[in-house]
C-alpha cells in the first residue's frame, strides 16, 4: 500500500502544470489528517477519518492565486472506530470501495479571502461522481525545519458537501420520522506540508 501511495503521489506531481516560480510542497500523510462529521439519527454527530491520503500543491511564490492543488485519499481507508460500521461505508451502500477505490481533489481556482485566506475551488470526483466544491482554506503556517531538515508548513482547510450529489443515497427511515444519516457532510482537512527537495 506504501508503494501505491508513492505511486499517487508521483502521478499527481507530474499531472500538475510546471509554475515558473513555484514551489512544490508534498502532503505528509502521517501529520496530516483528512476528516469528516455527519448527523446520525438526528441527534448527535458522527466523525470519521482517512488514514490514506497523498498529495501535491505547487505555490506560485509571485501569485498565490495562481497556486495548484492536488489531492488522492484511499477510501478503503475509512476509520470511524467501529469496524462494524467502517464495513459497512466500505460496501455497495455507501463507498463501494471495489469499484471506486480512491476519491480525489483537483483545484481549478484558488482566490484570495479576508485575512490571508483562500478560496479554493476545484472537482471533487467521490463514487465516480465529480462535483465543483469549494475549500475554505488557512493562510499557511510560518516555515520550520524538522529534526532531519525537511522545511516544513501546514494549513487547515473546511468545506461541505451533500453526500446525494454524489451518489451516496443509502438511508433508512426512522420510526419517529426523520432518517438514520444526514446528507450534509462537513469535511475538516488538517494538512502538513514537506518541501520537496
Amino acid at each position: 500500500m506504501k508503494r501505491l501511495l508513492v505511486s499517487l503521489s508521483t502521478i499527481i506531481a507530474l499531472s500538475l502544470p510546471v509554475l515558473a516560480g513555484a514551489t512544490t510542497w508534498n502532503i505528509d500523510s502521517d501529520h496530516s489528517d483528512v476528516a469528516f462529521k455527519v448527523r446520525h439519527l438526528m441527534v448527535s454527530n458522527v466523525k470519521g477519518s482517512f488514514e490514506k491520503k497523498s498529495g501535491v500543491v505547487s505555490i506560485d511564490d509571485k501569485d498565490i492565486t495562481k497556486s495548484k492543488v492536488s489531492v488522492s485519499i484511499d477510501t478503503a481507508s475509512v476509520n470511524t472506530n467501529v469496524a462494524k460500521r467502517d464495513d459497512h461505508l466500505r460496501g455497495p451502500d455507501f463507498f463501494d470501495v471495489a469499484k471506486f477505490p480512491t476519491m480525489t481533489f483537483v483545484s481549478k481556482k484558488v482566490a484570495k479571502a479576508s485575512k490571508g485566506k483562500l478560496k479554493v475551488t476545484g472537482d471533487l470526483t467521490l463514487h465516480g461522481i465529480t462535483r465543483e466544491v469549494v475549500l475554505d482554506v488557512d493562510a499557511l503556517s510560518k516555515e520550520s525545519k524538522d529534526p532531519w531538515g525537511n522545511t516544513k508548513s501546514g494549513t487547515v482547510a473546511t468545506t461541505k458537501i451533500n453526500r446525494k450529489d454524489f451518489g451516496l443515497v443509502y438511508n433508512a427511515v426512522l420510526e419517529t420520522g426523520g432518517v438514520a444519516v444526514g446528507e450534509e457532510v462537513a469535511i475538516t482537512l488538517e494538512i502538513e506540508l514537506i518541501k520537496a527537495k
